[in-house]
């Protein structure tokens, strides 16, 4: 099979520190943390290396190492980073020759500070990211895939989002969104009204609860009363800026505007899935974490292949889980992601990963 993937090509450098040496300071109300280190201190690291990333360059690299023809679609600099960028995919058997260089921006580039139980804080130079335009997306472009991806998009590119999966949705793809929180929250009104060219919209908790302001009008009723055995989050509901909604309800609306499957990520909570077949909920499988990056790249370009592949949706959750798990094993966002014959190997042993269905 043969797949597209749009969005931002970045060079990640990481840097973790040890846990003793990176304050943590949590907000109870807001449900927000912050790593501090001390003024003034040279902090002494345990590793700083630099790595290829980018939401179109993980997703694209998770699916050749599946075995599907792949290519990436993205702005990069006319510079050293560029290369680099050109190189990593070589290596993994992407198709690179739709990479666009400009001339008047440099690649992007993030700086990932992590400690090995917390998740990292990112400084990051979007740069030719932002400056994607629907000219670098002729429809020709877009032909003869079966599945188009479109990773989170950044400033003017965000532009795009509409024409890009209308644009793929006429060329007969499978059109997955995974969009970035800016977006949604800068562009709400737009992106909801893209949906109906989305097949499936992947989010994680943080934001869904963005799109609820844009969903809890659209029907009335609370969820039904689930029991004390239920995943946390249908117990609990999404909630954001005042709105409130049931997590069963805001997954039935979202489906009712255009996408056939809907999944949201929550984190070490593990994920759900609304699909034809019903609402389900999968666990995150077992791992020793590194870093967190790259995860939620590796969990939706998974279950997206894995259902574009015909799997059923609890099956795609599954290998979704594990090549998540095995990508947060290690620093960066793409050397833990598994082959196909790996994941099959490793669906035998996770094959009683908690599963329910709502």
């Amino acid at each position: 099979m043969k797949s597209l993937h749009i969005g931002s090509a970045t060079i990640d450098i990481i840097c973790i520190v040890a846990a003793e040496n990176i304050e943590r300071m949590t907000m109870t109300n807001e449900g927000k943390s912050f790593l501090m280190v001390e003024s003034g201190r040279k902090v002494p690291a345990e590793s700083i290396s630099d790595h290829v990333g980018g939401g179109a360059c993980n997703t694209a690299v998770s699916l050749a190492r599946r075995g599907w023809r792949v290519a990436v679609l993205a702005r990069v600099g006319d510079d050293l980073n560029g290369e680099a960028v050109r190189e990593h995919l070589a290596r993994y058997g992407v198709a690179a020759d739709r990479l666009i260089t400009d001339s008047d921006a440099p690649t992007g580039t993030s700086v990932m500070i992590a400690s090995h139980d917390r998740n990292a804080s990112i400084f990051v130079q979007r740069g030719a990211n932002e400056r994607l335009t629907m000219d670098d997306i002729p429809n020709a472009v877009l032909a003869g895939h079966d599945l188009v991806y479109v990773g989170p998009l950044s400033s003017g590119s965000a532009d795009c989002f509409p024409a890009i999966v209308a644009a793929a949705k006429r060329s007969g793809a499978l059109v997955i969104s995974n969009p970035g929180i800016r977006q949604l929250t800068s562009r709400t009104a737009a992106f909801v009204k893209a949906l109906g060219d989305v097949d499936l919209l992947s989010v994680n908790r943080v934001e869904a609860e963005a799109l609820v302001p844009a969903f809890a009008a659209r029907s009335e009723g609370p969820d039904p009363v689930p029991g004390p055995d239920a995943p946390a989050l249908l117990r609990r509901g999404l909630s954001f800026g005042g709105f409130e909604m049931g997590l069963l309800r805001f997954l039935h609306e979202v489906r009712e505007v255009g996408p056939r499957w809907v999944c949201l990520t929550d984190g070490t909570d593990g994920a759900w899935l609304a699909a034809p077949e019903g609402v389900f909920w999968r666990a995150s499988a077992p791992a020793e974490v590194a870093g967190t990056a790259g995860a939620g790249d590796s969990y939706t370009s998974t279950l997206a292949a894995a259902l574009a592949e015909g799997l059923a949706p609890e099956d795609a959750m599954l290998e979704a889980a594990i090549n998540a798990a095995s990508v947060v094993s290690v620093v960066d966002t793409t050397s833990g992601l598994m082959d196909r014959d790996a994941l099959a190997t490793a669906r035998a042993r996770f094959a009683d990963l908690p599963l329910f269905r709502a």
